[in-house]
C-alpha cells in the first residue's frame, strides 16, 4: 500500500467518467493524498493509492468498470469494490498485462486486528510469496491457492505508519476472469490461525511495483435469491378433479 501524492483530476461530467493521472515529480500538479484517492463510482467503491515515481493514468468507466496503465520505479494499487467488504462471491473479467512485478487481487484491509490481505488470481515475474510463510492451501472456485503470510514492519497503513500482518491466498494456477468466493479464503486463514478483524474496503485491485503494464477489469458480485413461503399451496387445486375424488371418498 502507498501514499497516493502529485495527481491531476479530469472529470468529464456529461460521461460520468473520472479520470486520474499520477506524474513524477517533473511535473508540478495539485498534490493529494491517500484520503483523495478513494470515492464512490456508479456504485462502486473506488480507491486510487500511489507514490511520487509511479507514471500513468487511472480511470473509472461504467458500472464496476476501470481502467490503469502505469510505468516508473514507484508503487500503485488501484481497483473498485466495496466498503466494507466481507464474505462475497466477486465476479470479474477483463485483461492484465505487466512485463514485470505486478498483482491481480482481491485486496482489502480489516481493523481489530489491522490486516492487510490479498487473494491473487495472477501476477507477473514476482511470486508474492517470495519471504512469506507458507501454512497451507485453500481450494476454491476451481482452484488450488497458496497461503502465506508476512510481517510489515512500520509500513504505510489505512490507520497511519503501523506493523501489521498481510495474509495472503495465491492462486496457483493463474486467471483473469471467474468467481472468487472470499468467504472460503476467510475460512482458510481462520483454520491456519490467521483471523480476521472487521472488515474496511475491498477491491478487485491492479497493483504494479516497479513495472510496466495495463489492465481493464469490472467487477461484480453475483448475487443469490432465496424464495419463503410463509403458506404451502394446496397442490390439490393442481390435480384432476376425478384423482381428487378418489382420494376423498375412497372410489
Amino acid at each position: 500500500m502507498f501514499s497516493l501524492s502529485l495527481v491531476s483530476l479530469v472529470l468529464a461530467a456529461t460521461t460520468g467518467v473520472f479520470s486520474l493521472e499520477v506524474f513524477d515529480n517533473s511535473t508540478s500538479v495539485l498534490e493529494r493524498g491517500l484520503g483523495d484517492g478513494t470515492g464512490t463510482n456508479n456504485g462502486y467503491f473506488y480507491s486510487v493509492y500511489s507514490d511520487s515515481s509511479v507514471t500513468g493514468t487511472y480511470t473509472n468507466l461504467a458500472g464496476g468498470e476501470y481502467s490503469v496503465n502505469w510505468g516508473g520505479s514507484g508503487d500503485l494499487v488501484v481497483g473498485k469494490g466495496w466498503n466494507p467488504g466481507g464474505p462475497k462471491s466477486v465476479t470479474y473479467s477483463g485483461t492484465f498485462q505487466s512485463s514485470g512485478n505486478a498483482y491481480l487481487s482481491v485486496y482489502g484491509w480489516t481493523t481489530n486486528p489491522l490486516i492487510e490481505y490479498y487473494i491473487t488470481e495472477s501476477y507477473g515475474n514476482y511470486n508474492p510469496s517470495t519471504g512469506g510463510t507458507y501454512k497451507g492451501t485453500c481450494t476454491s472456485d476451481g482452484g488450488t491457492y497458496q497461503l502465506y503470510t508476512q510481517t510489515r514492519t512500520n509500513a504505510p497503513s489505512i490507520s497511519g505508519t503501523q506493523t501489521f500482518q498481510q495474509y495472503w491466498s495465491i492462486r496457483t494456477s493463474h486467471r483473469v476472469g471467474g468467481t472468487v468466493t472470499t468467504g472460503n479464503h476467510f475460512n482458510c486463514w481462520k483454520a491456519v490461525g490467521l483471523p480476521l478483524g472487521t472488515f474496511n474496503y475491498m477491491i478487485l485491485a491492479t497493483e504494479g511495483y516497479s513495472s510496466t503494464g495495463s489492465s481493464t477489469i469490472t467487477v461484480g458480485r453475483r448475487l443469490r435469491i432465496r424464495i419463503h413461503y410463509s403458506v404451502w399451496p394446496d397442490f390439490r387445486l393442481y390435480l384432476p378433479a376425478k384423482w381428487t375424488y378418489r382420494r376423498r371418498y375412497g372410489s
